[in-house]
């Protein structure tokens, strides 16, 4: 990959980690959970209209790359994964020296204590789960044939979808730690699982489609 096209991947990685940031604020400062739940969508459409990268928007297509194309891609996966962190670590880190961080305080901590106190395997089919929706999407929205308010309508649909029903989302999430400052080597080992579930369940639908 040139140089530049590896900068203007980062960037726009950050950016999306930036929205996915800011989508997690709201919805930690909406008390109503179905509301706040709607509301987090705002950050992955915001990252589907202006082109951003999302790790989760991205890890499905990897299944459908010719080998020319399947390790540079990995590359970009990788460059989108830190770009991501930066953005929700940014983030995160802002709103804690916020009026805003008193708000979501204690919610933002209970999740936290609650993923981490988890077992691995309830993470990992947790974030098979949400991969499968973030692809379902994703995709959704890059199908023009299907119309604005159907494509529109999936975002939220699905967002909604993996919210309410508690899926994990590694990048959302790691917006939550760097909110609660609880970044460790544990943290850490508990996104790289959440990564792995959310790219297991992302290459489900992609799959599917090559073997019907």
């Amino acid at each position: 990959m040139r140089f530049l096209t590896c900068c203007k991947t980062f960037i726009n990685a950050i950016m999306a980690g930036l929205f996915i940031g800011l989508a997690g604020t709201v919805y930690l400062a909406t008390p109503n959970g179905m509301l706040g739940a709607f509301l987090f969508a705002f950050g992955l459409m915001t990252i589907l209209c202006y082109g951003f990268k999302l790790y989760t928007g991205a890890i499905g297509y990897l299944v459908t790359k010719k080998h020319n194309d399947f390790f540079p891609y990995i590359v970009t996966l990788i460059l989108i994964w830190l770009g991501n962190l930066l953005g929700c670590w940014i983030v995160g880190t802002l709103v804690r020296y916020s009026r805003t961080y008193d708000k979501i305080a204690g919610k933002v901590n209970s999740i936290c204590a609650d993923k981490l106190a988890d077992s691995p395997l309830s993470l990992l089919i947790l974030s098979f789960f949400c991969g499968i929706l973030m692809y379902l999407a994703v995709e959704t929205y890059r199908r023009k044939e299907l119309g604005k308010i159907f494509r529109f309508a999936a975002i939220f649909l699905c967002v909604s979808v993996f919210i309410l029903s508690g899926f994990e989302h590694c990048i959302a999430n790691m917006y939550y730690f760097s909110a609660a400052n609880l970044w460790n080597i544990n943290t850490l080992l508990t996104i790289l699982l959440m990564t792995l579930g959310n790219s297991l369940g992302g290459w489900l639908l992609p799959c599917a489609d090559k073997v019907r």
